[in-house]
């Protein structure tokens, strides 16, 4: 799932829990969604992560938002194990 999508899904508490555990805003998340902006490594690895609990949670609703998505150059990420 994009992070638009999961953004568009998520309730206005979802989306806090996953902006607060990256030390963003809301908005922050949205221009990432939008690809006005593009996240580091590390803060897409958290948004993965994050967003893989959320979706436990959600009953089917949501699904994780892959770090491969949120970067500039997702080749970075290529052959290394998400975890978890």
């Amino acid at each position: 799932m994009d992070l638009k999508t999961f953004l568009r899904h998520a309730t206005k508490r979802e989306r806090a829990e996953l902006s607060a555990v990256c030390n963003e805003s809301v908005s922050y998340l949205y221009q990432l969604a939008g690809k006005h902006r593009n996240a580091s490594p590390q803060m897409a690895t958290r948004i993965e992560q994050v967003s893989r609990q959320v979706a436990a949670r959600s009953e089917g609703r949501l699904e994780l938002v892959p770090r491969e998505s949120l970067v500039r150059h997702p080749e970075i990420f290529s052959g290394l194990h998400t975890g978890g």
